[in-house]
């Protein structure tokens, strides 16, 4: 997954907005073929003693799969989500997401996600989700709302998402 750097109006998203103070703030990678992050989940995000929230794993594996649709160039609402919890995920390890579109049938798209510790490389939870595109007129306004652009420079990105052809590492 790779492609070129896009960035889009700040915003309070609890996933990725980077204006959210208590938010995770993921810095989302997406094109055509899907959709990962990479983050270290602090305590505050924890259910058990060191371990990670069901909750927030949740929310991370929905981020990226909803950001795998707009991979897609659409935008959509959760309408299902399933999850299996594979292994107990500690907090402070670093983690990554990956969500990719499986299927498209007019408006409903159909994802899989997965979480893996970034350093072994074992999946921690899988998940699958059904996404609702948005229609044609609130497509319009999610896109004017949010300007998501191609970016002139890393330095003054307030979010990043790869979207297109060129390789990310």
């Amino acid at each position: 997954m790779g492609g070129r750097r896009f960035v889009f109006e700040p915003h309070h998203c609890f996933a990725c907005g980077e204006l959210n103070e208590h938010g995770l703030r993921l810095a989302l990678h997406a094109d055509a073929s899907g959709c990962w992050t990479e983050v270290t989940l602090e305590p505050g995000f924890q259910g058990w003693e060191g371990v990670a929230h069901g909750g927030i794993l949740c929310t991370i594996l929905d981020e990226v799969m909803a950001w795998s649709v707009i991979g897609q160039d659409t935008w959509g609402v959760t309408a299902r989500m399933t999850v299996d919890f594979k292994r107990p995920v500690p907090v402070g390890r670093r983690l990554r997401a990956e969500g990719t579109v499986t299927a498209r049938d007019r408006r409903l798209l159909r994802t899989t996600g997965r979480l893996m510790d970034a350093e072994t490389g074992a999946v921690l939870a899988t998940s699958e989700g059904t996404y609702m595109a948005a229609p044609p007129d609130r497509l319009a306004e999610l896109k004017a709302r949010y300007r998501l652009r191609p970016a002139g420079g890393l330095d003054d990105i307030p979010q990043a998402v790869d979207v297109g052809t060129e390789a990310v590492p």
